[in-house]
């Protein structure tokens, strides 16, 4: 084999293999089924627990089971929304300054209702009710 056929083949090995990962590279893994089933609710959290107690102050965010991100927007206003970004399956925050939910993946944003403020993705995150009794939080139904 001629040394310019070995490097040919070497190019053209590499780029069948590096194709297919470039590909899948920005897709979600198979390994995170977790992320898309439904969470098992409702879901109570007590505020005086040491679990949740950081949601007693304003700003604060507590992810729970199943990838719920629950919020203390101010004011003991609270917001609980699907964790999990619509656009690639990246696990979403919250910016209290900006008083959004970015996603540190690929870049879209969400409001406090779940809505798309900048995509890439274009599906709204879930947004769960919250009740609130003394204390206790209760997330869903």
């Amino acid at each position: 084999m001629e040394r310019r056929d070995f490097l040919l083949y070497g190019i053209r090995a590499g780029t069948f293999i590096t194709i297919p990962v470039l590909y899948s590279s920005c897709s979600k893994d198979d390994d995170d089924e977790e992320n898309l089933t439904e969470p098992a609710l409702p879901v109570t959290l007590d505020l005086d627990s040491a679990q949740y107690s950081l949601l007693n102050n304003d700003g604060h965010a507590v992810t729970i089971s199943n990838n719920i991100l629950v919020v203390n927007l101010g004011g003991m206003e609270f917001v609980a929304l699907s964790a999990v970004c619509t656009h690639q399956g990246c696990i979403i925050s919250y910016n209290h300054a900006a008083g959004n939910f970015p996603c540190p993946c690929h870049g879209s944003v969400f409001s406090p209702t779940g809505s798309v403020l900048q995509g890439p993705a274009t599906v709204a995150v879930k947004r769960f009710p919250v009740t609130r009794e003394g204390n206790i939080l209760t997330i869903g139904n």
